[in-house]
């Protein structure tokens, strides 16, 4: 089983996670965007048993809607994680915050319906309004 760590900007979260992640995904929604503030979010879906929190004192979770935590460096303000009650054994990692961002490449758009009129959608991969549907 890989195991692959990550971090915030100032270092004073760290995390593992392990296993492959799923789900690699650029997210345009408009909670996603204000959460990082950024056009969009790179995200992998990883088994929550296998997070863990390696230095955590600044780890803070915030209740973004009724059934997401987004979680985030309460030092520096990274934007760290993102679960959903729905899928209460997942937990979402911003890929750009892993040690080897690189590693994982997202394979389609999601809630491409809220993206920014300004945001260019041009690297032909796969885009769906809102969640990616089976099939």
């Amino acid at each position: 089983m890989e195991t692959l760590e990550g971090g915030c900007l100032c270092g004073r979260t760290r995390y593992r996670v392990s296993g492959t992640p799923q789900n690699l995904c650029f997210c345009h929604c408009a909670s996603c965007r204000r959460a990082a503030g950024a056009p969009l979010v790179a995200w992998g879906t990883f088994s929550r048993d296998g997070f863990q929190l390696l230095a955590g004192d600044a780890y803070v979770l915030h209740t973004s809607s009724a059934q997401v935590q987004r979680g985030f460096c309460g030092h520096c303000g990274t934007s760290l994680s993102y679960a959903h009650e729905q899928h209460a054994g997942e937990i979402d990692i911003a890929l750009v915050t892993l040690d080897d961002p690189a590693r994982y490449e997202p394979e389609y758009h999601i809630w491409v319906e809220d993206k920014l009129p300004w945001m260019r959608i041009e690297d032909g991969r796969p885009r769906f309004q809102r969640y990616r549907t089976a099939g």
